[in-house]
């Protein structure tokens, strides 16, 4: 029994858009971090499918992705075209950008060797289509990626990961140490300019389009004006495929080179591009290891416990490379992770 699917399919059968759509056809066609769900349905006219989401409320808001995909087209970014819209009960019917992701095209489409050269063309795509959305850029349109939003995501780290899942207490010292690396850490992302930023701009999120509308993005609902280097975090280092850091650094120099072009307020130097990404890795990943935490014991979907190590291997590397957090490092390495 789904009475929620049910008004789904009655609100598909009360479209009149000429798509000649086939709600006996509808099925899942992607799983979800949040309480959204996707479906497929069949059509009549090209490309012969459309996408379907269903976000109810109070937990999710669908007006957010209706605006963002508007903004962030209209600078020159391939997201899915609105077709029709219910913003009262959360129902969406949506351009389909197909099943294959970066990530689908990298694991599965390419021998393990070749995959840095497949990759440096498909990530070529991905930041010139983030370039538009950077060049873009006004205050006043999207929210601020403020320094409590910052510390909140972060916060996730030793209430998800540090305590529910590796089942340690901080003591009054160890919190002062995190809470410094903390402080540390919103110091230097805030210290960056802004710019609009998709915030999980990764493999899972970029589509696989023909010629120039490829990538196609999604879940970029989240957007928000913040660090100009965060959603370069997302697309290097990358919660779900690893780099080589030699593979980082190339693609970020690419880009780099292109936004002083272009006139984006980026440093004089890349070391210090380098230091600023760095910094805003930090905090996606502590974000990330939280999040993924929260999903397995708070929402039942274990997927994202396999993919923790991954995302710990972007973290020790940086808290151990900048004496700032030495601390910081010490306290991950020798009481959390030992």
């Amino acid at each position: 029994m789904d009475p929620r699917l049910d008004e789904l399919r009655q609100w598909l059968r009360d479209q009149t858009d000429g798509l000649g759509l086939k709600p006996e056809s509808l099925r899942p066609a992607s799983a979800d971090a949040s309480f959204r769900r996707y479906f497929r349905l069949d059509c009549e006219a090209a490309p012969g499918s459309v996408v379907v989401m269903d976000a109810p409320a109070p937990t999710e808001d669908v007006r957010p992705f209706v605006k963002v995909a508007r903004l962030f087209a209209e600078a020159g970014m391939s997201t899915p075209r609105v077709i029709a819209q219910d913003e009262t009960r959360g129902f969406l019917l949506l351009e389909d950008f197909g099943e294959h992701t970066f990530l689908d095209a990298l694991e599965n489409f390419s021998a393990e060797a070749e995959r840095p050269q497949v990759a440096r063309g498909l990530y070529r795509d991905a930041w010139e289509s983030l370039l538009r959305i950077q060049l873009a850029s006004r205050n006043d349109v999207l929210p601020v990626y403020d320094a409590r939003r910052l510390r909140d995501e972060m916060e996730l780290w030793p209430t998800w990961y540090v305590a529910r899942h590796k089942g340690k207490t901080l003591n009054a010292s160890q919190r002062a140490i995190v809470e410094q690396a903390f402080s540390d850490i919103v110091e230097h992302c805030l210290a960056q300019p802004r710019v609009y930023v998709h915030r999980d701009f990764h493999s899972r999120n970029l589509m696989l389009l023909r010629g120039e509308r490829n990538p196609g993005v999604l879940d970029f609902q989240d957007a928000v004006h913040g660090p100009i280097t965060y959603d370069l975090v997302s697309l290097w280092r990358d919660a779900y495929i690893a780099w080589d850091e030699e593979i980082q650094i190339d693609g970020l120099i690419r880009w780099w080179e292109e936004a002083r072009k272009l006139g984006l307020p980026v440093p004089a130097e890349f070391p210090d591009l380098w230091r600023d990404f760095e910094w805003m890795g930090l905090q996606r990943h502590l974000k990330v290891l939280g999040i993924f935490a929260r999903l397995h014991y708070r929402d039942g979907k274990s997927r994202y416990l396999k993919d923790l190590t991954r995302v710990l291997s972007h973290i020790l590397p940086v808290v151990l490379r900048y004496q700032q957090l030495a601390a910081f490092a010490d306290l991950i390495i020798e009481k959390i992770e030992s």
